[in-house]
């Protein structure tokens, strides 16, 4: 008999499907200390959490039976995942179960704004009665800007749809395929949206790319009547910013889900009266607990009994028993993902895998999937691995072709990705000296050498007497240490790779930007 432990508050229909599945018996035990969890984990095959426990590694000490841990939810911030992965303890998500009660949120806080929900509520019921104060706004035929195309935003667009909306699609990083048969206007530039846009909604994850990624300049652009709702992250839009654009009537409202700090320790914006606050209620349906709940209890069941394995969060992308120069090829591929994400620029139409020399004869499924969890991970708030990497590429339109060729001129194997967005065609080549030592050794045509670990920062410019020099000048000026440097040139041009031992501030990016005949520069974070 295989028992799963449910160690947070959990829908009933997630506990019952355990105990009416032949071999498995679920034991409720909830709010528990982490000294007790510690001393009867390794009793139990599973774990189920929520967010309240805290899966740490005192947790982990003992494992015992165990053999996944399963949240009810998407967010893993309460699992020591590393210590997991140590004791070759799965972790699982659930990450589908709440796609339609967000995008139904963000429908919902929408028509609320529009038609002044919440204060007309408050006025009739403390006495008062005042059709002509809360005249409100129409979403048919008014423009909805999505600002991330991914399951939920693709949600919203089916939903808004209904609603007669003319909607305007961003995503920085692919097109699902679906976004045209909901005649969805897809554009570039975010600057159209802000300025074209009656109502704005971003489903996109926080990250060092979208952190305040909508400020006081993005709110200037919007019209006056505009609205904005958010139910993706706090952090996205500066809080600051957008608290003086709503006291000052620079856009017409604003309805918010989600904050930098939750709860919120400043209430200033339930003051204004335009706009509408709810506490982070995105997956809170009924609906959405039961999906999470019996998703949850599924996917562990099916871990737990050998079967296939879903949302794993820290499932590995090469087995064991894979060759070694797969075992590092596969690593490799990874890391040449991560920097194709930094390098290109625009949306993926098509990506193309060569692998050449000895790497060629091998099984090179590894290799696929490795890089497709490199160049999405930065892209998605779930995380990406060697069981969804396929379906979120799909998902997304992206196909990825390969190419086989024994020849290899320079080196015995090497490995090269080839991505073509709507800007330009981009390309890196990566090869093992020594079969363990990785090394990037040409990037969109230009020669370099450098091993892809830290920070390494690409720097394109006319080859100039001096530029280097100023370069090295402009880190040095902010502390910026430079450990190696590979430079590689052709056509009147050159691309320098530098290892930096702290990312670039403010500061030295401003000292960058005036270096006269750099054209480009990227920071690439390989850890």
């Amino acid at each position: 008999m295989y028992k799963i432990l449910i160690a947070d508050k959990l829908a009933q229909q997630g506990i019952d499907l355990i105990n009416a599945t032949e071999g498995f018996e679920a034991v409720v035990k909830t709010g528990i200390s982490e000294e007790e969890l510690s001393s009867i984990i390794g009793d139990y095959d599973g774990l189920i959490v929520r967010s309240a426990t805290q899966v740490t590694e005192k947790v982990l000490e003992n494992t015992g039976n165990l053999k996944g841990v399963a949240r009810a939810g998407v967010g893993v911030d309460n699992i020591n995942i590393p210590e997991a992965t140590r004791k070759g303890v799965l972790v699982m998500n659930t990450p589908g179960g709440n796609t339609l009660s967000a995008a139904e949120h963000t429908m919902a806080l929408m028509l609320a704004l529009s038609r002044n929900v919440v204060p007309a509520c408050n006025k009739m019921k403390s006495g008062g009665w005042d059709r002509k104060l809360y005249v409100g706004n129409q979403l048919n035929n008014k423009v909805l800007g999505v600002i991330g195309l991914g399951r939920i935003g693709m949600a919203v667009i089916r939903m808004a749809s209904g609603f007669n909306m003319k909607i305007m699609g961003y995503d920085p990083f692919s097109i699902p395929t679906q976004a045209e048969n909901f005649g969805v206007q897809i554009t570039d530039s975010l600057e159209e949206i802000y300025k074209n846009a009656d109502y704005l909604t971003m489903h996109i994850p926080r990250n060092k790319n979208t952190e305040n990624l909508i400020s006081k300049e993005q709110l200037e652009m919007m019209k006056p009547t505009a609205r904005i709702v958010n139910c993706a992250r706090g952090g996205i839009i500066n809080e600051d910013d957008l608290y003086d654009a709503l006291e000052n009537n620079v856009i017409a409202g604003a309805a918010l889900d989600v904050y930098n700090e939750e709860p919120p320790e400043n209430r200033r914006f339930e003051k204004l009266e335009n706009s509408l606050v709810t506490p982070h209620l995105g997956a809170s349906t009924e609906e959405a607990q039961i999906g999470v709940a019996v998703e949850a209890a599924e996917v562990l069941m099916d871990s737990i009994k050998g079967g296939p394995i879903k949302n794993a969060i820290n499932a590995p992308a090469v087995s064991e028993s894979a060759p070694k120069i797969i075992k590092s090829y596969s690593e490799l591929a990874q890391k040449v993902g991560r920097l194709m994400n930094v390098l290109k620029a625009g949306r993926i139409k098509k990506v193309v895998l060569e692998y050449r020399g000895t790497i060629a004869n091998e099984d090179v499924t590894p290799l696929k999937t490795s890089f497709s969890i490199g160049l999405l991970q930065q892209n998605f708030d779930v995380q990406v691995n060697i069981v969804n990497a396929g379906f979120l590429a799909r998902e997304r339109g992206i196909s990825i072709d390969e190419v086989k060729n024994e020849d290899c001129t320079n080196f015995s194997s090497c490995f090269t990705a080839k991505v073509s967005t709507e800007i330009g065609d981009y390309s890196v080549t990566g090869t093992l000296f020594d079969d363990n030592i990785m090394k990037i050794v040409s990037i969109n045509g230009y020669e370099t050498e450098f091993t892809p670990s830290g920070l390494i920062m690409l720097a394109l410019y006319k080859d100039r007497p001096g530029v280097i020099g100023s370069i090295g000048t402009a880190c040095g000026k902010y502390q910026i240490n430079i450990g190696t440097m590979s430079v590689g040139r052709k056509g009147g041009k050159a691309m320098m790779a530098l290892s930096l031992d702290q990312n670039l501030g403010k500061e030295a990016q401003k000292a960058l930007d005036e270096v006269e005949s750099v054209e480009k520069y990227t920071v690439c974070d390989f850890e």
